[in-house]
């Protein structure tokens, strides 16, 4: 008997948005059906198109969405007891959603059945039935979540099994078996397939939640036991603790399990479908996260590097560039020379393990790092400090002095109310070549403020440097019981439209922090750019 191809379904667009502090626009979410089609998911649930305008929106224009593999799909529930199925306001959105496939949500669990939805454990039955026979005579696919069903299974697993029992016979194409409150076991998981394998014949699906931080292996035990669907979201957004992680999943079964669920070409874009999801969801893409964080293939240990640099196989578990990834090796205070000579070649420089420059580099990284400087995430700062130390280093501007002054003034009345602001304004100094520049300029705050000085005084030598903007900016307190003497840790992200980049800075001063980053900042891009 041949197997039935694996079907990808995603909800990022239904259940993941239900994560708190995620609000999708009715744009943000057709552009994310764009991505997730060419990344190659079956199915793409869009929303709940009865609960609220946006979905309603979201699948009228859906309908012009040109997607080449994905089929999109409308989310609603059963009908609501006591109303017939035609009657249903709920089963008619579905209808008017002029979806293709619909799934609909049921109760599984008798608990729930009597305790949230108020009827008797015969009428949810019909529900389920009515429901399902409505919206296959109005020619729909429908699949069948049943709800809680493994906390049922528990509970009253004859009931369970009934519910999917009635909704096979009802007519719906599968059944997906829901770990809804996210506390089931894999091992339970299994059980409880084989025992729904039994009771029915229509294919069977997965749809585990996070809670216990199991959904993605619940998810894969669910395959293991035949499972032919499986449900999950991007970068596992979702009520409460998330739900299965699909950049996890994906990969897994290809890679693990051999299960070829999507191309070796839409796998390379599965990394960037993860950044571009959690950039319009608002949300950073967890550094450590498998397969597509920023750290999944990064090694600061000098034993690693020094392995890597051997073999790329020695501390990696597939070659990242199949998901769209790469490897780093990053710089710390716990970094080796190998660290020092693998990084280096990554930034185009030639340094040897037995080069007493080489370990001089490294007992310099060291030392500033025992200062609060810290290079993991500073690869440009980095590459100064590098540079720094060729003899035939010269810098494209130096350092002089800086001041800056936050005065506190009052405007003037405005409707009998005092207002008062405050103004940043700093002076710098700044010496390029035999000149010495003396600037000064205002700014919103004291880093701005400095920002501009910086800028008035290199744009006269520099004029190609106003491209470059500031697009992040970040404080690392260092010593946090030692209070408002604490160190800190500046680190600036800037980008010129094209690039980007990272520096850093520390001080027990906030101030020197940020112009020790800003200047390195500005000092990278001179030197990439040639025009230094």
């Amino acid at each position: 008997m041949t197997m039935p191809r694996l079907q990808l379904y995603d909800t990022t667009l239904r259940d993941g948005a239900q994560q708190e502090g995620i609000s999708f626009s009715v744009e943000d979410k057709l552009k994310i059906a764009q991505k997730l089609d060419e990344l190659g998911i079956d199915y793409i649930e869009g929303g709940w198109p009865g609960s609220n305008p946006k979905d309603v929106e979201f699948f009228t224009r859906a309908l012009d969405l040109h997607l080449s593999h994905s089929t999109i799909v409308a989310f609603g529930s059963t009908s609501h007891p006591g109303t017939k199925a035609e009657d249903d306001a709920n089963l008619r959105a579905l209808v008017d959603a002029k979806t293709r496939t619909v799934t609909i949500v049921g109760k599984s669990w008798d608990m729930q059945v009597i305790e949230v939805l108020e009827t008797s454990l015969d009428n949810n039955l019909k529900m389920i039935a009515d429901s399902i026979l409505y919206l296959k005579s109005r020619g729909l696919i429908v699949f069948f979540d049943a709800e809680h069903f493994f906390d049922g299974y528990k509970s009253n697993s004859e009931y369970s099994l009934r519910t999917l029992k009635t909704a096979a016979d009802a007519g719906a194409e599968c059944l997906v078996l829901c770990d809804t409150n996210g506390g089931t076991l894999p091992q339970e998981i299994t059980a409880a397939f084989e025992s729904a394998g039994r009771a029915v014949n229509t294919p069977l699906g997965i749809h585990a939640h996070n809670d216990s931080d199991l959904a993605v292996a619940n998810t894969l035990a669910a395959i293991q036991s035949g499972a032919i669907q499986l449900q999950g979201t991007i970068n596992g957004y979702g009520e409460r603790c998330g739900n299965a992680n699909l950049c996890s999943i994906i990969p897994t079964l290809k890679f693990k399990m051999y299960i070829d669920c999507i191309s070796d070409e839409q796998m390379n874009k599965l990394s960037g479908v993860s950044r571009y999801v959690s950039e319009l969801a608002n949300r950073s893409i967890g550094t450590h996260a498998p397969y597509v964080g920023a750290s999944a293939f990064a090694h600061k240990g000098g034993l690693h590097a020094s392995a890597m640099a051997k073999w790329d196989k020695s501390y990696q578990h597939i070659n990242p560039a199949l998901v769209g990834n790469r490897s780093r090796v990053v710089v710390s205070e716990l970094s080796g020379v190998s660290n020092i000579v693998y990084k280096a070649r990554e930034r185009g420089f030639t340094l040897s393990p037995e080069d007493k420059k080489t370990r001089d580099i490294l007992e310099q990284i060291k030392l500033l790092e025992s200062r609060g400087f810290q290079y993991e995430d500073a690869e440009s700062s980095f590459e100064l400090l590098i540079r720094r130390t060729q003899t035939d280093y010269h810098p494209p501007f130096e350092l002089v002095d800086f001041m800056v002054v936050v005065e506190k003034r009052r405007r003037p009345p405005t409707m009998g109310n005092q207002e008062e602001e405050l103004l940043s304004e700093a002076t710098v100094k700044v010496k390029v070549g035999n000149k010495i520049m003396h600037t000064a300029a205002e700014g919103d705050g004291p880093v701005n403020a400095l920002d501009a000085a910086l800028r008035k005084a290199l744009l006269q030598f520099y004029p190609r440097l106003s491209v470059v903007k500031l697009i992040d900016y970040k404080v690392r307190i260092l010593e946090e019981s030692a209070g408002t003497a604490s160190h800190i840790s500046v680190l600036i992200e800037s980008s010129d439209g094209e690039d980007e980049w990272r520096t850093v800075g520390s001080s027990s001063n906030v101030i020197e922090a940020s112009w020790l980053a800003l200047a390195d900042s500005l000092e990278y891009w001179l030197l990439k750019r040639g025009d230094a």
